[in-house]
């Protein structure tokens, strides 16, 4: 997909100085490889620390033992794995433009890689099916959206992209009509994920068109359902408004902010994975031209979308924040803790 730039022959450093075929690397200046990595091993431990305090927080407390908190788990452990298995790899490669692990692992790292976005992505778009039933059908929710429901939703989430990153990868079925331009650029050293033009859009829809699209529609339809029931508020009998005027509102109130959190979830995944997939489909096309900079920016635009989910948990989850305060204060350790009660006493 994006290659280094093999034709500079000025001050030329190698991957692998003894090795007649390596790869180039970039040559950066210090304060820019500093700048790099801070900013990487920011993303990283900030991924890393904040699903897992989720993944600690929903597993040890028995109160948000829940159908819908199990996806979040699930997807926060996606998230978790993630930081540790794809992105530390990654930033060495994104600044050294080098790859020191072997072939063998670049294509473990590369199914890795597919695997772990395609289903964080799916979890996010089963989160919003969620949220549907949540909002816009409360009285049929807890039958709708049970246990076997959540594990179909994981099995989902989880086997498709393990079948896709798998086959796509070891199959090769990827490269196929773009092997002059694999062979051109093929040096030691070198771990990148060419996709032809077929395969372009059809990993884009897969992994993100599809389950954007209907994201992007529950979303849309949520909005339109929380508006409706907020106007409805106040239009009844006098007598029966005032009977249930503090449940109505508390409603309206807790479907706004499903609302207003769902928006946000949606709207910082397309702003972080839509560069990316606009690059992997348009790539092909301009005959493999992305300079790599910009490549390796959009993936980690990507891979930024895993750091901000818990962040979002905080920002609208007050059992997360009173969570992360127990876990950090030591308290998780107390007998009994996993009982702590982590909502209002009103709720």
């Amino acid at each position: 997909m994006n290659s280094p730039d093999i034709g500079n022959t000025q001050e030329v450093q190698f991957c692998f100085a003894l090795v007649n075929n390596s790869c180039p690397r970039n040559v950066r200046s210090v304060l820019s490889v500093c700048a790099m990595y801070v900013v990487m091993i920011g993303a990283i431990v900030m991924t890393m620390l904040g699903n897992l305090v989720v993944i600690i927080s929903i597993a040890h407390f028995k109160q948000l033992h829940s159908p819908t908190n199990f996806l979040i788990l699930s997807m926060a452990t996606t998230d978790f794995l993630l930081s540790c298995v794809v992105m530390p790899f990654s930033m060495i490669r994104s600044i050294e433009s080098c790859w020191y692990f072997g072939d063998l692992f670049c294509k473990v790292h590369s199914c890795c890689d597919i695997m772990l976005c395609t289903t964080s992505i799916f979890h996010l778009c089963f989160i919003s099916v969620d949220r549907y039933y949540a909002v816009c059908d409360p009285l049929h929710y807890v039958t709708k959206i049970t246990i076997p429901v959540i594990e179909v939703f994981l099995f989902i989430s989880w086997s498709i992209p393990i079948f896709f990153a798998l086959g796509l990868v070891f199959s090769e079925l990827n490269v196929i009509g773009a092997e002059d331009f694999v062979a051109a650029i093929d040096c030691t050293g070198l771990c990148v994920l060419i996709f032809n033009k077929l395969w372009g859009v059809l990993a884009s829809f897969i992994a993100f068109f599809l389950p954007g699209t209907v994201m992007m529609g529950i979303y849309i339809y949520i909005f339109t359902v929380a508006q409706k029931h907020a106007k409805q508020i106040g239009t009844g009998p006098l007598m029966k408004q005032v009977r249930s005027e503090s449940k109505m509102k508390a409603a309206s109130k807790k479907e706004s902010k499903a609302t207003k959190t769902l928006g946000i979830v949606v709207g910082v995944f397309v702003l972080c994975w839509l560069p990316f997939f606009v690059l992997t489909i348009t790539d092909p096309f301009i005959n493999f031209t992305t300079p790599e900079d910009l490549y390796n920016v959009f993936l980690w635009l990507g891979y930024f979308n895993s750091t901000f989910n818990p962040i979002i948990y905080g920002m609208f989850y007050p059992w997360f924040r009173r969570a992360l305060r127990v876990i950090v204060s030591g308290r998780v350790f107390c007998p009994d803790s996993s009982t702590l009660s982590l909502f209002p006493a009103h709720a």
